[in-house]
């Protein structure tokens, strides 16, 4: 599913138009992107966690050439599956 998709499903299943629902979509990225932003964690229960993780500089190989390069350290998001998203998705959700 891509975001025009999304934004679709969401206009189609709660009844909005099309320009509202993506008004909600967009606000909804452009929070996250903020927090991701300013180094918050964002947590959605029964989806998932996305943190930014640091990662320090290296000297690293070009495999065409096998030069040594120098990469810059870098910062970049990350997600982690949530438990009750990746049971739903393995088909091994138990029911309670």
């Amino acid at each position: 599913m891509n975001k025009s998709e999304l934004i679709e499903s969401l206009a189609t299943k709660k009844t909005l138009s099309f320009k509202k629902a993506e008004e909600v979509v967009n606000t909804v990225f452009n929070s996250m992107t903020e927090a991701l932003l300013s180094g918050d964690r964002i947590e959605i229960r029964g989806f998932g966690s996305f943190v930014v993780k640091e990662y320090d500089a290296y000297t690293g190989r070009n495999p065409k050439t096998g030069e040594s390069i120098s990469v810059k350290a870098k910062k970049l998001p990350f997600f982690k599956v949530g438990k009750e998203l990746k049971e739903k998705v393995s088909g091994s959700e138990t029911e309670d």
